[in-house]
């Protein structure tokens, strides 16, 4: 019997304002898989919505470190990606 086991991780801007449109949310897409490559973390699926992010990972790193590493991605960042 082969078992896979994922985390599901789904997380919002403050009062779900739909922020993650155009050229931000592409940079949050952009930003996710490059800190998950560069913690050698595989992103099994990544949805980036007008309202909320899902990311399925595998165990192989923790909820907490993964989120603590692309939660430090300064918020200049996101909303000005040509400036980064």
């Amino acid at each position: 019997m082969i078992r896979r086991c994922q985390y599901h991780i789904v997380w919002v801007p403050k009062y779900r304002f739909p922020l993650l449109q155009g050229p931000v949310g592409k940079e949050v897409y952009k930003c996710v898989m490059a800190f998950s490559q560069k913690l050698g973390c595989e992103v099994v699926k990544l949805n980036v919505q007008l309202d909320h992010v899902l990311v399925c990972i595998p165990p192989k790193l923790s909820v907490s470190g993964l989120m603590g590493s692309l939660k430090d991605v300064p918020p200049y960042e996101l909303s000005h990606p040509s400036h980064s």
